[in-house]
């Protein structure tokens, strides 16, 4: 087969996925097929099935390949410059979709697509992120941003900065999220510790902090407000708002 028969037979193979994908959904799809055609995506006349398998049996998983760092990407054969483009700007898409699905959308409604947005923002990052998602009085969605970057703790988290980004957006109610890059979900001391004192600054400012979640490295949350530490805190708390209101 020579050169021309080979670039024809793998864009009829390419076509026939864009096809399947039109006529049948991603749900027909493969994690192999999935990789193999966004990688082509980068290198539109190159062959990415070998590739993609490779990343695959390499990164065990779909959100383990789009999550891997460039380092690691290229040392798979057929995986260079333009394939890891074509693989991080697809993350960053589905990150900004899922972020801004939510915007409007009361937390109560739909705290699994808050979850989900949250899982594959933060999921596969090696260092931890506090990200805040700011509601207005009926609980609907008003933003979400980052706030800080590193260790979370007290010594890296400013409630000074924290409470003036909900001032500027008018926000009745926070909620925490940060992850464990251990993938462990268990709270530590300091993740307690932050929490209550983030909620009594919140609370002095009439702010409703309602919950705290850590993302790990799987499909679910931990979530402070269902484990009842929310609502050990405000019991904890009460006495000292009680006396300074």
């Amino acid at each position: 087969m020579d050169k021309s028969d080979w670039q024809e037979k793998g864009e009829g193979h390419r076509q026939r996925l864009r096809d399947k994908f039109l006529a049948q959904g991603i749900d027909a799809f493969t994690d192999s097929e999935i990789v193999e055609l966004l990688l082509t995506f980068g290198t539109p006349r190159s062959d990415c099935k070998e590739a993609a398998r490779t990343a695959l049996a390499r990164f065990a998983s779909l959100p383990a390949v789009l999550d891997a760092a460039p380092a690691e990407l290229q040392q798979i054969k057929g995986i260079g410059p333009k394939n890891i483009f074509a693989l991080r700007f697809i993350q960053g898409v589905a990150r900004r979709y899922l972020r801004q699905r939510v915007v409007g959308k009361q937390y109560a409604h739909s705290s699994r697509e808050v979850a989900d947005y949250l899982i594959h923002s933060m999921r596969g990052l090696q260092h931890e992120v506090l990200t805040v998602i700011f509601l207005d009085a009926t609980h609907a969605i008003i933003d979400s941003a980052v706030v800080a970057e590193g260790t979370v703790t007290m010594n890296t988290v400013y409630p000074r900065e924290l409470v003036k980004a909900a001032l500027a957006r008018n926000a009745s109610a926070l909620i925490l999220a940060h992850n464990h890059p251990s993938g462990n979900l268990k709270p530590s001391r300091h993740d307690e510790e932050l929490t209550r004192t983030l909620y009594l600054v919140c609370s002095f400012m009439h702010i409703r902090l309602l919950d705290h979640l850590i993302v790990g490295s799987g499909t679910t949350v931990y979530s402070f407000a269902d484990q009842g530490i929310i609502a050990r805190i405000r019991e904890e708390c009460r006495p000292i708002l009680e006396r300074t209101s």
